[in-house]
């Protein structure tokens, strides 16, 4: 099932499927997906309500008919319960944040409240007592927050897209470690009408999509004028666009960051070659006075805005508040009232410069982070590291940027991506140069593994540098055998009747090397269609009729590392 919003529009329009279907559908999946994912589900009563909604609608009429999305758990969604990350802090609100009924008034269903950091403090997502919640692609590793649970919900294919907040980085450093898109609008272009705050003046209404179309589509629905909101913003008439010559500046060699994380500094490197390719012309802009924008974020008065959020409750909560979180809200001194103008003095002047550097160019491209961490690291270390990861993110609200975080590849299984950033309501300069980029990336093409080339066995280096996509079941129509060698190996035949299903894991390698990798398959074996349990096709390995008679059947194994272990 294609979760995508063009798809699942398609599929409800030519009647194979419905938002019936989908959702139960969804909630097998949900329930089978790590729990930590989400702090509370949509009851099934207000889900028989939203679809009712739908009945006498169609998916000609709402742009989001039957479309499911998941929401952070500081937006408030009626009658479900609002937690911001902290049980204690609960309440259930009578009416949804303005951004969530504009969804589901053009028909989209919430399946349900994400998890975070507590209060949308941090980039990690892993001060939360929900629990951490592991990488969709690399377990050991943080799905990255705050909000760490909408992007995972997306990742894992549990919705069509999901809402997050972004006040330091929190709607572009778990796009990128997930490998979705995440658009960080100008600050006002979303209404933050019921919306826990952190720092009220900068948070804003992110939104994470799985392609850039779905971008596009929930920016058109969900920006807009909110009279109910005092920090909302009117578009001005006539916005910017990309020009035909366009130019765009990445920071100088010696303000990059990537500590140490090598791969990414290439991934990196080559998205400015594409940017190159698809006609834009590089210029390196001084990144300093971003950079010390960034540090005023939590070295700064800021902080206290944070504190005039939610700091009584947190002092007279302690017992219930996670330790870093505490920590970062509750400073231990107070500064004097002349040290608040002096960093206002400080922004305006970082402001002044980066305007100056952003003027010779059409947008900036940054990395979205220089680099991941395992859950452990964040643990062991938890305030270095979370500011290790906002050194691309801390200054966009506080000098009025607008920003779009786009997925570019993989550093083996990681996710990279970079992030386009542009002046307030650029959103459309952003969206033509993700474009443009999109088709100069390295195309990359999928292949299933079943046997020798799954993680921990003996050919997977082989596949060690290639894009891990994630793991599937085949369709319930195939036999196995092991062909007989120093190294067995697994052919795949379509039964003529029956068979069974066999769990797989989809790569993506460059055409390039999906070419050499292919070319190496010997006889019997062949690189052909097979068909997965979803009903998608992708190239993987069969073989030729003779692996029946040379082979042994071991259907009843349904993995390979199962019959492996029983060598």
């Amino acid at each position: 099932m294609k979760l995508d919003i063009r798809s699942l529009l398609s599929a409800y329009r030519d009647g194979s499927t419905t938002p019936e279907k989908v959702i139960t559908e969804l909630k097998k999946k949900i329930a089978e997906a790590p729990a930590s994912i989400w702090i509370s589900h949509t009851s099934d009563e207000s889900l028989s309500r939203y679809l009712k909604n739908l009945h006498l609608k169609s998916p000609r009429d709402l742009p989001l008919y039957g479309i499911p999305f998941a929401i952070k758990d500081n937006i408030d969604l009626e009658n479900c319960e609002t937690t911001a990350g902290c049980p204690a802090f609960a309440y259930t609100p009578n009416r949804s944040a303005t951004v969530v009924g504009k969804l589901i008034r053009a028909g989209a269903i919430p399946l349900g409240k994400t998890n975070m950091d507590q209060f949308a403090t941090g980039l990690v997502g892993v001060r939360t007592p929900y629990g951490a919640i592991p990488n969709r692609f690399a377990p050991e590793y943080i799905s990255g927050g705050s909000s760490s649970g909408s992007a995972a919900a997306l990742a894992y294919g549990l919705c069509s897209f999901s809402l997050g907040t972004d006040t330091a980085g929190s709607g572009r450093v778990p796009a990128a470690f997930n490998n979705l898109y995440g658009v960080k609008p100008t600050c006002g272009l979303l209404s933050t009408k019921g919306v826990v705050p952190a720092c009220r003046s900068l948070d804003c209404v992110s939104l994470f999509a799985l392609n850039l179309s779905d971008a596009k589509r929930l920016l058109e629905i969900a920006k807009g004028y909110d009279e109910d909101d005092d920090y909302s913003r009117k578009a001005p008439e006539n916005l910017a666009h990309l020009p035909e010559n366009w130019a765009f500046g990445v920071p100088e060699e010696s303000e990059l960051n990537f500590f140490g994380n090598e791969n990414y500094r290439k991934l990196f490197e080559d998205s400015i070659t594409a940017a190159e390719k698809a006609g834009g012309k590089m210029r390196r802009i001084h990144f300093k006075p971003f950079l010390e924008a960034a540090r005023l974020l939590y070295e700064g008065p800021w902080v206290f805005e944070r504190h005039s959020a939610v700091g009584k409750f947190i002092e007279e909560h302690s017992a219930q508040i996670h330790p870093v979180t505490r920590k970062i809200i509750i400073p231990p001194s107070t500064p004097h009232p002349s040290q608040i103008f002096d960093a206002f003095h400080k922004l305006r002047h970082a402001k002044a410069l980066a305007d100056r550097e952003m003027d010779q160019v059409d947008f900036l491209i940054t990395p979205t982070v220089g680099t991941c961490y395992k859950t452990a690291e964040v643990e062991a270390d938890p305030i270095r590291l979370n500011s290790n990861l906002g050194y691309y993110t801390n200054y966009m609200n506080l000098l009025d940027f607008s920003a779009l975080a786009i997925p570019v590849g993989f550093a083996g299984k990681l996710p990279f991506g970079v992030t386009l950033v542009g002046k307030a309501f650029a959103e459309n300069v952003l969206f033509s140069a993700a474009e443009k980029l999109r088709s100069f990336l390295a195309p990359k093409m999928a292949i299933a593994v079943c046997g020798a080339h799954l993680q921990g066995m003996p050919l997977h280096g082989e596949l060690e540098d290639a894009e891990f996509l994630g793991t599937q079941k085949t369709a319930a129509e195939y036999t196995m055998f092991a062909l007989p060698g120093n190294i067995p190996k697994p052919a795949l035949v379509r039964a003529e009747k029956g068979g069974s299903s066999f769990h797989v894991e989809l790569y993506a390698l460059p055409a390039e090397e999906f070419g050499k990798f292919i070319s190496q398959i010997p006889a019997p074996l062949s690189i052909g269609k097979i068909r997965l349990e979803n009903g998608t096709e992708v190239s993987g390995f069969l073989g030729e009729p003779i692996v029946q008679k040379i082979g042994k059947n071991i259907s009843e194994f349904g993995d390979w590392r199962k019959y492996f272990l029983s060598l």
